[in-house]
């Protein structure tokens, strides 16, 4: 290993010491002072380049979190954070008066099912493989129970796919993909008079989403609370209901995990591989466009494709037995002008389609870079065997790290970091990739 990436290294296992509080990791001391689900998942996959305890304790706190019906809420609350460091908290989501909810502070919505995979990685990496098969023993019940809630709780029965209910639930918050969705959702203004973004006092709004649909946000979210969570009458009355291809491609890779992690265990693969297919051929069926190119959102209500490009609809490169000719589809979609890999002038994955009118560089889902979402392609690209794309990928995410820090995102044709500073996956994820490409050919 470069010294150069050496000391990459050592800046990445730094942030996430100081992230770190002492059973959990937060995505950022300012803007985001709670664990979050999915962060925790990249993060400990992340930590297990570096301490597997660390790793294992990471995911394990967060199923702490897990309901009775095997949501893992988006957010598990820290107690020593005050109420008005951090909206929407505690007092919004209401936990505590959900029978079956966990006994900690947590919301009430999820994010995209990555939590199996995590756990799978941190296995495959660690130092100690008695002490990882005792932690894969523990945390399997609990990804079953996550599973089973998406297939029992969350799937369309008429496409086998599962939907979101809330935006957040996507992970892309403000992704284009939701404007469709969206706009149907009454935007009222007094929302902001009775209750305060706080984001705004970490990041300029120029890189956050919009008052309006943020009071969108917090309409859908109250009124899935109101209704005491319950996803049996989200089909025939949410005002959001949508099945995102990120989503459902991070559960079927996720299944394909649980088959791992059930190997390990001396168990039967086959029932996690068997959904692991069904998910991915119903993803092809429904979500890919052949005529974009790539996969798209899918509204329920309207019984509609939502017709945009975004790096939600690469992610599906992860997904086990995509047909040949989709993944050349997502091959080409990658290097078109579209996205713009191995372009000189272009770093990482852009979030949204460089081509499209409203392509906004600097604001959150809606063109930005994330790490995340592009470790997600690179990792998409070399289970596909394509090592001459992903390499290039692999070496971006190392140069953006190096230029502009581990910022939350970045602006794909500058590099220039946006958003907080001293994020977690970002750091977390850089170490992975790093650690990757000293072993392998990247």
């Amino acid at each position: 290993m470069t010294l150069p990436a050496e000391a990459l290294r050592g800046a990445a296992i730094r942030t996430l010491a100081l992230n770190w509080r002492g059973s959990s990791t937060v995505p950022s001391p300012s803007l985001y002072p709670h664990q979050w689900s999915w962060d925790s998942a990249f993060i400990a996959i992340g930590l297990s380049r570096w301490s597997q305890r660390r790793a294992e304790t990471e995911l394990l706190s967060l199923f702490g979190g897990q309901w009775q019906d095997g949501r893992m809420p988006h957010i598990v609350f820290d107690p020593s954070v005050q109420e008005d460091q951090y909206f929407p908290g505690p007092a919004f989501w209401r936990s505590d008066r959900v029978p079956g909810a966990s006994p900690l502070a947590t919301s009430g919505i999820i994010q995209p099912p990555i939590h199996a995979r995590a756990a799978l990685e941190v296995a495959h990496n660690a130092r100690e493989p008695e002490r990882a098969l005792a932690f894969l023993r523990r945390l399997y019940p609990r990804l079953l129970q996550e599973h089973r809630y998406l297939a029992t709780r969350r799937t369309v029965p008429d496409l086998g796919l599962a939907a979101i209910v809330h935006p957040w639930e996507s992970g892309l918050d403000n992704s284009p993909s939701w404007d469709e969705p969206l706009a149907n959702v009454p935007a009222d203004p007094g929302l902001l008079l009775r209750y305060r973004r706080r984001d705004l006092q970490h990041a300029g709004s120029g890189e956050r989403p919009t008052d309006e649909d943020y009071t969108r946000y917090i309409r859908l979210a109250a009124a899935y609370r109101d209704h005491g969570y319950a996803d049996d009458e989200q089909s025939g009355h949410a005002e959001f209901y949508v099945v995102d291809p990120l989503f459902n491609a991070l559960w079927a890779w996720s299944e394909e995990a649980l088959a791992g992690i059930a190997e390990l265990l001396g168990l039967s693969s086959e029932p996690h591989l068997a959904e692991a297919d069904r998910i991915a051929a119903a993803m092809t069926k429904t979500l890919f466009d052949p005529d974009l190119g790539t996969f798209t959102a899918f509204d329920v209500s309207t019984g509609s494709r939502v017709p945009h490009r975004t790096v939600a609809g690469l992610v599906p490169l992860v997904v086990p037995g995509l047909e040949p000719r989709v993944v050349r589809a997502l091959a080409d979609q990658l290097q078109s002008p579209h996205f713009g890999l191995l372009d000189d002038g272009i770093s990482g994955v852009p979030s949204y389609d460089l081509r499209a009118h409203d392509f906004d560089p600097r604001r959150y889902w809606r063109g930005p870079t994330w790490l995340n979402t592009t470790w997600l392609v690179w990792r998409g690209l070399r289970r596909q065997g394509l090592p001459e794309l992903a390499r290039p990928l692999a070496d971006t995410m190392v140069e953006l790290a190096t230029e502009a820090g581990f910022r939350e995102y970045f602006d794909p044709r500058t590099g220039l970091g946006h958003g907080t500073r001293d994020f977690s996956w970002s750091a977390a994820l850089t170490l992975d990739v790093v650690d990757e490409l000293a072993t392998s050919d990247g």
